[in-house]
């Protein structure tokens, strides 16, 4: 029996070894060294070198000068702890009241115009950072009129922040928020902070 449960052990003690310990080390050196940013978690720096978010996880911004994310349904805004989507299906009376507050909110600022799915729906894990094209030209007017800008201003930094879809034809055309909303304040100092 001893002769059958050595290998075995030794096996077991290798394998832990190599795949418990030294390929997990391996992978993270490599990560870092290949690929430092995202290894850190795709972290952003504001100009004074503060980390002020990442491009991977979006963050509450309320701030009539910024350009606003998509709904979150991960706890109290963005809260990483609480990442999933509200599992609440479509004749939900919550689901029903939460995208007509949502609805009403937009129409505030966009009385007229197509509202777009992001603008008034979750993601599935209620972190996504960034939304459509169509979603952030919605809200260029009112970015416009809180900074004092023009409206082509603004519409010409969302276009230079847009990131196409991946080689042409993988997802969809995205904004990232918080990078756009650094581009914001960057043209136009006026709003500094992030709400």
């Amino acid at each position: 029996m001893l002769n059958q449960a050595r290998p075995a052990i030794v096996s077991m003690l290798l394998f832990s070894l190599l795949l418990g310990g030294a390929y997990p080390a391996v992978v993270t050196l490599a990560g870092g060294a290949l690929f430092p940013g995202q290894a850190e978690g795709s972290l952003v720096r504001n100009a004074q070198g503060e980390v002020v978010g990442s491009t991977l996880i979006g963050q509450v911004t309320t701030g009539p000068q910024y350009l606003w994310p998509r709904p979150s349904a991960a706890g109290d805004g963005y809260n990483a702890a609480g990442s999933s989507g509200s599992n609440l299906g479509p004749l939900n009376q919550d689901l029903i009241d939460r995208v007509s507050s949502d609805v009403a909110a937009i129409r505030e600022y966009a009385p007229t115009g197509d509202i777009p799915p992001d603008a008034v729906t979750t993601s599935g894990s209620g972190l996504d950072p960034e939304i459509s094209p169509q979603f952030a030209a919605l809200q260029v007017d009112r970015i416009a009129l809180a900074r004092g800008m023009e409206a082509s201003a603004v519409s010409a930094i969302i276009a230079e922040n847009t990131s196409a879809a991946l080689l042409g034809f993988i997802g969809q055309p995205r904004v990232n928020v918080l990078i756009t909303n650094l581009a914001l304040d960057a043209a136009q100092p006026q709003a500094t902070t992030t709400e």
